[in-house]
């Protein structure tokens, strides 16, 4: 009720308002606390010499972040730069053989880059999974998947197939349990299309021209292999019309948020502040609210980066990838909140739909959350933090369910059907408000430690209640309203855009 009621203008203008000068403010915390604790001797590791011509130290607490941009960033160019270029020779020469070409050239790069050990042992996984799909029995598929992740995660079977790299470098371990761990999955995914789909015959050969596909290797997207196999069968794929021109304009955007990332790492600390507890709970409530949201719009803004130059190169190829996650920014609901699109889409096709069906019941529902969440926390590693961040997400999960089922019994019904639509779009905008924060603090257990999230939880909720906690939750629900008129908005031209397109 109320999601397309237009609220008053000046009243949208007064919540832009109220937003604009809360993120100013918290903004402005944030750099003076920068400023401040530079030359503190418990930033010394992961503040160091950026701009030195203005004096300006740079944050690099992100080790991934720094690989990518720094010592990998030649290789990383030069691999995705020479797949564009083969690919480019092989669709002019021979397209019906593109899919095979790109094969070659991803599994000769994971040969060199990881040794021919490694490829045999990833092999060996594809050959297990394609051995289990002529059985046609989905169970057994996906149980042999869940079990080959599990050798990439628990000791002693990690430590065993680790030793299969070659060598030793920076991103070693990164690159090995991205592309193993994404390799089970895709080869689970063409197992269980292989068991729905009988009649199609899937070979050895698409599951491994599937799973070499390079600009998916090593860090996803995944794509589903029904998806895949489909787009890259085309014989002589054409482009829609403006399409070349928005690869472009997305690869503009990834190099300008590498540059947006790299300037405000120069004057916004804000990975190492939350590592040093006695510095962080100097800040003031405003800084430290906007401190722990900047942290998970920066894991954003990293997955969206990594995805979208994925995404480019992919697209070169006349696929359509899986987009990047949704802004953290826009998300006040669980249903939608993911950091992996293509992970998402993964576990809701073989997992979370499948024994969730409409997600409209509490048994069901529930089900499908923690055999998901079971999975999602097989995926990352099992470990007390994951533990938690699971459980965490999980509850939040079901319970929107459960307050939605609360909301449609008869009395609750009843009052929100006194209201007008106007003030129903507040009440629930008011919710939604509580739940972005809980979203957040839900989700900084992990990507940041359990500690800062105590120290923001009773800082927010406990030392500065009433005063900072109704003040953030008003600010919150400034912005839920905003992403609320913007939803309203694009549903109101897709509407628009429908009924252009029917006959007359």
């Amino acid at each position: 009720m109320g999601i397309k009621t237009a609220l008053p203008a000046a009243e949208l203008g007064l919540y832009s308002l109220v937003l604009s000068g809360a993120l100013a403010y918290a903004g402005r915390g944030l750099l003076e606390a920068s400023q401040d604790g530079a030359h503190r001797k418990a930033f010394r590791e992961s503040v160091r010499p950026g701009w030195e011509y203005i004096g300006r130290k740079m944050d690099v607490a992100d080790f991934e972040w720094v690989m990518w941009f720094t010592s990998f960033r030649n290789v990383i160019i030069f691999a995705l730069s020479g797949h564009v270029l083969f690919a480019k020779l092989c669709t002019m020469v021979a397209p019906q053989l593109r899919s095979w070409m790109y094969a070659v050239y991803g599994a000769l790069a994971v040969l060199g880059t990881m040794g021919p050990w490694y490829l045999l042992l990833l092999l060996g996984h594809c050959v297990s999974l394609y051995v289990a799909s002529l059985l046609g029995q989905p169970w057994l598929c996906l149980g042999l998947g869940l079990a080959s992740l599990a050798s990439f995660k628990l000791d002693p079977l990690i430590s065993w197939q680790s030793g299969f790299v070659t060598g030793t470098f920076d991103l070693q371990e990164v690159l090995f349990h991205g592309g193993s761990g994404f390799t089970v999955l895709r080869c689970t995914s063409f197992a269980l299309e292989s068991c729905a789909h009988p009649d199609r015959r899937y070979s050895l050969a698409d599951l491994l021209k599937y799973n070499f596909y390079l600009p998916f290797f090593f860090f996803g997207p995944i794509m589903t292999f029904d998806r895949f196999h489909t787009q890259m069968s085309q014989v002589e794929p054409v482009r829609r019309e403006g399409e070349l021109w928005r690869i472009r304009a997305q690869a503009g955007l990834s190099v300008v948020a590498v540059m947006a990332v790299d300037i405000f790492f120069h004057f916004f600390y804000i990975l190492t502040i939350p590592n040093d507890l006695k510095f962080a709970n100097r800040l003031p409530d405003s800084a430290l609210a906007g401190l722990a949201y900047s942290n998970l719009v920066y894991d954003w803004v990293k997955a969206a980066v990594l995805f979208g130059v994925v995404n480019t190169v992919a697209r070169l190829d006349h696929l359509d990838p899986p987009q990047p996650p949704k802004c953290i920014t826009a998300l006040y609901v669980f249903a939608e909140t993911h950091f992996d699109r293509g992970i998402n889409d993964w576990l809701c096709k073989y997992v979370y739909d499948h024994i969730g069906g409409e997600h409209s019941e509490v048994i069901p529902e529930l089900g499908a959350t923690v055999a998901t969440f079971a999975i999602t926390t097989l995926w990352l590693g099992p470990c007390d933090i994951v533990y938690l961040w699971s459980f965490l997400n999980c509850f939040g999960l079901n319970f929107e369910l459960w307050v939605q089922k609360l909301a449609e019994l008869g009395p609750l019904a009843q009052i929100e059907a006194s209201l007008s639509e106007q003030m129903s779009r507040r009440v629930r905008a008011l919710f939604g408000a509580m739940n972005f924060w809980a979203i957040i603090m839900y989700n900084l257990v992990s990507l940041n430690s359990l500690e800062f999230t105590e120290l923001v939880a009773r800082r927010l909720l406990l030392t500065g209640f009433p005063q900072t906690t109704l003040a953030i939750l008003f600010v919150t629900y400034c912005g839920v309203q905003l992403v609320k008129e913007r939803e309203r908005t694009l549903a109101l031209e897709e509407e628009q855009k429908q009924d252009k397109e029917k006959p007359e």
